[in-house]
């Protein structure tokens, strides 16, 4: 990896066998300054306690929160996002103002929007309207606080139509040109990417310099770094080397008693931004 090279936990997927708010004491533990987090509540407006004590969770540890999620819908259940569910906008628009006011008080800049699985029954081009809509009233909120929205191609959920990295581009291009709104970026999960066939060499050649965020595991299986075959470091590398200057989510899957025993301690630090 390049010296340069800086990661942040997805606190979501990894430290699971703690309670959520003692995750980000965890991570700074292991050596860890950053974090990110998949939407950690319940609900799309959780109570305003509950909020407080995540805040204060992330602050009490003295880490960076990078990254967090808007409101995924039952993720366990298998929802994949509210962006183009239609039925639920109101739910949505309440989530983005409860995502603007954490971002602001933790200095998050990137925030996770899940497109969300094709309905049965309902027209799919009207979800797609509606997801375009959502992006870019979503991209301008937080763009108050100088934030970018982020759009994932995902692997693993048979109903969830962004597979591709050009999926989702063709998808962030419409929010530009129909809206007006610039800051939705391409959030390229190698992962999600390598699992569902996309040319990722050619994926980073074409667009590194426009990632909004990386996030790896290895294939097959999830795991971390080293458990299966994809050229990772390699990847990472070139997209560097091609302008991304963001940090690297770990969000991968282990049982190892050491869960970030691949990376050396002396690699696992966040030194803000350069």
């Amino acid at each position: 990896m390049s010296d340069t090279t800086r990661y942040t936990v997805n606190c979501s997927i990894l430290l699971t066998q703690l309670p959520l708010q003692e995750r980000p004491s965890a991570a700074k533990a292991a050596g860890f300054d950053a974090v990110e987090f998949w939407w950690p509540f319940a609900e799309a407006v959780p109570a305003a306690a509950d909020v407080d004590a995540f805040v204060a969770a992330v602050q009490d540890a003295g880490v960076q929160l990078t990254g967090l999620n808007f409101f995924a819908g039952d993720m366990p259940g298998g929802d994949r996002g509210l962006v183009s569910w239609i039925g639920r906008e109101d739910e949505f628009a309440a989530n983005i103002g409860v995502v603007v006011e954490i971002g602001r008080r933790l200095g998050t800049k990137a925030f996770n929007a899940l497109y969300g699985n094709r309905i049965d029954g309902v027209d799919a081009a009207a979800q797609d309207e509606l997801a375009v809509r959502n992006l870019a009233a979503a991209g301008r909120a937080v763009a108050e606080i100088d934030g970018i929205v982020l759009l994932e191609p995902v692997s693993g959920a048979p109903a969830y139509p962004l597979t591709t990295a050009a999926d989702a581009l063709a998808v962030i291009e419409r929010v530009r040109t129909e809206h007006g709104v610039d800051n939705v970026r391409l959030l390229a999960d190698y992962y999600h990417l390598a699992v569902n066939g996309d040319d990722v060499p050619a994926v980073i050649a074409g667009h590194a310099a426009d990632f909004g965020h990386i996030q790896i595991a290895d294939a097959p299986g999830r795991g971390e770094p080293g458990t299966g075959d994809l050229p990772l470091q390699q990847w990472i590398a070139d997209a560097q080397g091609l302008g991304y200057a963001g940090v690297i989510g770990l969000e991968y899957k282990t049982e190892a008693a050491d869960p970030f025993a691949w990376l050396p301690a002396v690699e696992r630090g966040y030194a803000g931004a350069r």
